[in-house]
């Protein structure tokens, strides 16, 4: 039984542990539901023991999704010097929590 992996969901890599909260980028899925993780990129069984995946393993990370909720606002801003031209645009991204469950 694995205690420690990376995993790869949203176009990143999550250092992941059994019990952990992590956020991850928007799931389509409800609060409650089960999610797996299919792409584990590294694994720690017994504390020495580390399994790479080339590029994945064949384990599988399960957790449950907490809420979906919205990340501080990112204000993006546009300035053109001598022709008096400002554009601000703001954006808040979608996370979904996630308390892993298992790792095996």
């Amino acid at each position: 039984m694995a205690r420690i992996a990376v995993i790869a969901t949203g176009g990143k890599q999550y250092k992941v542990k059994e019990g952990e909260t992590i956020k991850v980028e928007k799931l389509d899925l409800a609060a409650g539901e089960k999610v797996t993780f299919d792409t584990l990129l590294v694994a720690e069984t017994d504390g020495s023991a580390v399994s790479v995946g080339t590029p994945s393993l064949g384990a599988k990370v399960s957790g449950e999704v907490l809420n979906t909720e919205k990340q501080d606002k990112v204000t993006v801003v546009k300035y053109k010097s001598k022709t008096r031209y400002k554009k601000t645009v703001g954006h808040r991204q979608l996370m979904t929590s996630v308390k892993i469950l298992s790792i095996a």
